[in-house]
């Protein structure tokens, strides 16, 4: 059984009718329809030496109408295991974030830090700033709410970001604020205890680009999102627990979610008043469920990172006159920070946890973020001047860039399409460098963790296969079902002996008997076992 993630629309609301995206159990790509003609491989592929397994897989009745794509290398001398048109467009799903991700990680450094400034502009008198702090936002994924104590960046196999699309996601422990409160410390650590002016969050490292759905920020607090954790009552009838993080002024949360009989499905919903700073839920929640997370959006990440801060500051010690709320006042920001004394900073981990973040999780943020910060490498404030920097990565990589076509980092968009050839290609290029290991280990791993942890968890290949994987998937409204425009997966074989095959395999233009969301993790499922049939011949 496979673990998935991230439907744009799921559940109640696919019934409803909402042909958004979906992702289940491996990644979020662009709305179904693949474009393709029906094509199922002949018994002549399986003559050739294709597992009868695989085969049987491919001629299932939901693949009728499908089309199936297959690669399968030896890096070491470039021989050609298993081959199924490798040369055609696929939509990849997030398949396509080895793309993105591979060009931000070699762009960037595996150990490049993201340096998070906090200027004093004004005069100092004291104890006393006449005056603004300004924090000077670096495009920080996390902003330590992910850091574990050992330094690494902590994640789940189902991922926050994906908890109002499918039921199992859970937070991990660390603080959210823990970035911010550490400036807060180091601001009182220079001696400062009063700010007569303002906290401004200087954001201007690069414009939003609203194709990127979701949107980056250079500022991001929690994934920009509140999380909010509701708890059955100790008995049906009674009110559902809530708790909810993290706690920035002025959102406000409250809860009219009642606990119902064991066994009953959870129905929580999530509105949101005042420019979103108002959430409630509403619904009901079995006895015996498990805590249920949900989310809701934060609706201007540099006020929210502002109020954040200057809450943070007054728990260390440090007053601001200014109002805690509203809007970030970027008119008070100076042309730049020359001159002016750094009083505080926050240094991340190094980008190779990042990139491992989003590789396990197929963190779509993460990933669209790595486009803006490689057009920043270029001197630019447009996302989209990312795309250029990734060409020429590619170009050196050794993809064809003939056949990838990408309009976003985390494969999520309509027009994102790739061949198996040039996933392999990108995959290849890594086995050539010193971080061969280290890029693979940032992978899924097969029944073991990331999107891959619940799959194949009893079989030969556990351990043996890492792979980012992907899927686009939509309402199909004419049928009542759901249209499979891919499900994907891509990495590595551990065919023992340290030789790790390349691989890709995937299916476009699949649909399931009818829409309940869960019948594609079948079809999931069969890709994974798949991978797991080539790891194991």
């Amino acid at each position: 059984m496979v673990r998935g993630p991230k439907a744009r629309c799921l559940g109640r609301r696919v019934a409803a009718g909402c042909a958004a995206l979906l992702l289940l159990a491996l990644t979020a790509g662009p709305a179904a329809g693949s474009g393709t003609t029906a094509s199922a491989p002949s018994d002549d592929d399986a003559a050739g030496g294709l597992d009868p397994r695989i085969v049987a897989i491919m001629h299932k009745p939901e693949y009728r109408h499908a089309r199936w794509g297959l690669l399968e290398t030896d890096p070491a001398g470039g021989r050609v295991v298993h081959s199924l048109s490798p040369e055609t467009f696929f939509i990849p799903g997030s398949t396509a974030k080895l793309f993105g991700v591979s060009g931000t990680w070699r762009t960037l450094g595996a150990d490049h830090r993201f340096v998070t400034p906090l200027y004093a502009v004004g005069e100092r008198r004291g104890s006393t700033l006449t005056g603004d702090l300004d924090l000077v936002a670096q495009g920080d994924l996390t902003m330590g709410g992910r850091t574990a104590p050992d330094g690494t960046v902590a994640y789940t196999d189902l991922d926050h970001t994906y908890a109002n699309d499918f039921p199992g996601a859970t937070l991990t422990p660390e603080n959210p604020l823990a970035g911010i409160d550490l400036i807060a410390r180091q601001v009182r650590g220079a001696g400062i205890t009063r700010v007569d002016g303002d906290v401004v969050v200087d954001d201007r490292l690069f414009l939003p680009e609203p194709v990127f759905d979701p949107t980056p920020t250079p500022l991001i607090i929690n994934d920009n999102l509140i999380d909010l954790l509701t708890t059955p009552g100790d008995r049906p009838g009674a009110a559902a627990r809530l708790d909810w993080r993290p706690r920035v002024a002025p959102y406000e949360v409250s809860s009219t979610v009642r606990t119902v009989a064991a066994g009953r499905p959870a129905a929580v919903t999530v509105t949101t008043t005042s420019g979103g700073t108002r959430i409630r839920l509403s619904g009901t929640i079995a006895a015996d469920a498990r805590p249920l997370l949900r989310t809701a959006p934060v609706t201007d990440p540099a006020a929210f990172g502002r109020t954040a801060l200057i809450e943070a500051l007054a728990r260390a010690g440090v007053s601001v006159t200014a109002s805690p709320t509203g809007p970030d006042p970027v008119g008070r920001l100076p042309g730049d920070y020359r001159g002016r004394p750094r009083v505080a900073a926050y240094t991340s981990p190094p980008f190779v946890q990042y990139a491992t973040l989003i590789l396990k999780v197929s963190h779509n943020l993460g990933a669209n973020l790595g486009m803006c910060l490689l057009a920043v490498t270029a001197g630019s404030r447009q996302c989209m001047d990312g795309f250029p920097v990734l060409a020429r990565f590619l170009d050196g990589a050794g993809v064809d860039r003939e056949q990838v076509e990408l309009l976003d980092g985390r494969g999520g968009n309509p027009a994102d399409r790739a061949t198996p050839r040039a996933l392999v290609q990108m995959l290849t290029y890594w086995q050539r460098t010193p971080e061969a290991a280290r890029f693979r280990e940032a992978l899924p791993v097969l029944g073991v963790d990331g999107l891959l942890a619940e799959n194949c968890r009893d079989c030969p290949a556990r351990g043996k296969v890492f792979a980012k994987t992907g899927a686009a998937v939509g309402l199909d409204a004419l049928n009542d079902r759901l249209a499979v425009g891919a499900i994907t997966i891509a990495g590595y074989l551990d065919k023992g002996d340290g030789r790790y095959d390349t691989f890709y395999a995937g299916v476009n233009g699949a649909s399931t008997p009818t829409a309940d969301p869960t019948e594609v993790l079948s079809i999931a499922n069969d890709l994974a076992m798949i991978s797991a049939y080539l790891q194991e011949r």
